[in-house]
């Protein structure tokens, strides 16, 4: 009888030889692509604070960070496993878990994450449709839309498949009760047009290897700097998106003075990439727009609340001065 193997690892199970605790964290981390996860639910909180007006309330976060984070897990395992024989191509991706075949059994990883998609979905289905439909939407342009038929084909994939991170926003705002809430459907607008900056900046940088993946990105199917003057045209999209949320009844100056400065530095970076198109420059425009994303995720929850505080206070200094 030969002996078992780490279902994740695929280390022999033997007395001297057992993965750490700490490797197995690891590799889930990456298998579930966990930091990407997070960035997500942080749209998704977005959009459930801009449909709410501020506070959409400890339970409506707690359904939308159990349901919208198993769902984006699962659809980025599948993800993954679809990819698996393409990433051992990648010297970046090559070490995946699924690339590097330290998976024992690989077709689990379908099954979980399949389950991890479909089982939060059907459990808000009967009391929030909405958020159902956006759940199940974004594994679907994700993993069907994106990974299976336009990724391998053109050079424009991510153009589309940025339509997943909208579906992350729109599921905060059904979450909160206003799926088509206008400031949510802004957001969502900005996270579309600012999937093109993040991805082709790091295709600049590691265009070899995705050419190697024989992944037809955009910037290798065209020079570097081309492609960094496309990633401007969408830096300029995303940041009219994101000065126009300020209109939001929730926002105002507070959130447009610096997500205003931090489109700023975007544009900065992005001038600096076609003058320069190096590695090296291509890697900050992407590390900076990830921060980008964030601070303006950020913003939107403090004004919204900031908004929301402030009205109850004139509301009471009203009730007051009438009493």
């Amino acid at each position: 009888m030969e002996p078992a193997t780490y279902p994740l690892t695929g280390e022999l199970e033997t007395a001297d030889a057992k993965p750490s605790r700490s490797l197995i964290w690891k590799s889930l981390m990456v298998l579930f692509k966990i930091r990407v996860v997070i960035l997500l639910l942080f749209a998704a909180v977005a959009g459930a604070f801009l449909a709410s007006a501020g506070w959409p309330g400890a339970g409506t976060l707690a359904v939308l960070l159990l349901a919208g984070g198993s769902a984006a897990a699962g659809a980025s395992a599948i993800n993954q496993y679809l990819e698996r024989d393409l990433d051992g191509r990648m010297e970046r991706t090559s070490r995946r878990p699924l690339a590097a075949r330290s998976v024992a059994q690989p077709r689990r990883v379908l099954w979980a994450g399949t389950v991890m998609i479909l089982l939060p979905s059907l459990l808000v289905l009967p009391f929030n449709p909405e958020l159902s439909v956006f759940l199940v939407l974004g594994a679907v342009i994700y993993i069907g839309i994106y990974t299976l038929w336009l990724k391998p084909r053109t050079p424009l994939n991510i153009v589309i498949g940025g339509a997943a991170g909208s579906a992350a926003v729109l599921s905060g705002s059904a979450a909160a009760g206003t799926w088509n809430d206008p400031g949510a459907l802004l957001l969502a607008l900005l996270v579309f047009l600012w999937t093109p900056i993040h991805f082709w900046s790091l295709a600049i940088a590691y265009r070899d290897d995705y050419a190697r993946g024989g992944f037809p990105m955009l910037p290798v199917q065209t020079t570097p700097r081309a492609a960094a003057w496309w990633v401007l045209v969408n830096t300029g999209g995303a940041t009219v998106a994101a000065v126009a949320l300020a209109i939001h009844p929730a926002l105002g100056w507070l959130y447009l003075v610096p997500v205003a400065t931090a489109a700023v530095v975007l544009f900065f970076l992005n001038i600096r990439l076609i003058v320069e198109p190096s590695r090296r420059r291509a890697l900050a425009l992407f590390h900076t727009s990830n921060l980008y994303l964030a601070i303006v995720l950020f913003i939107v929850c403090v004004s919204a609340l900031a908004s929301q505080n402030l009205l109850h206070q004139t509301q009471r200094l009203v009730e007051v001065l009438w009493s």
